[in-house]
């Protein structure tokens, strides 16, 4: 009789056991896609910032060529000075 009982509580105990190894493969499982899925999304937001970060270097880059050109005089254009409209 307590071979019976004893075989049986080990029966019962392994099938518990295997109710939760299953039970713990499908949470890691589900962990690993949510994981998976934060790392692409991850990714997108790194090259979205990448993409951004070039397009203002280009808008500095443009602006700062911009200024130069402002401060220098046209070709073939003369200046005065305030002396040379005085005489």
């Amino acid at each position: 009789m307590k071979n019976v009982l004893f075989l049986a509580l080990a029966a019962a105990s392994l099938s518990f056991t295997s109710c939760g190894s299953k039970q713990e493969a499908a949470v890691k499982k589900e962990g690993d896609a949510v994981e998976a899925s934060a790392d692409a999304k991850a990714a997108g937001m790194e090259a979205a910032a990448d993409s951004t970060k070039k397009a203002g270097e280009a808008t500095a880059d443009a602006i700062k060529d911009n200024a130069g050109k402002m401060d220098a005089p046209a070709a073939g254009t003369t200046t005065t000075t305030t002396t040379e409209v005085k005489k």
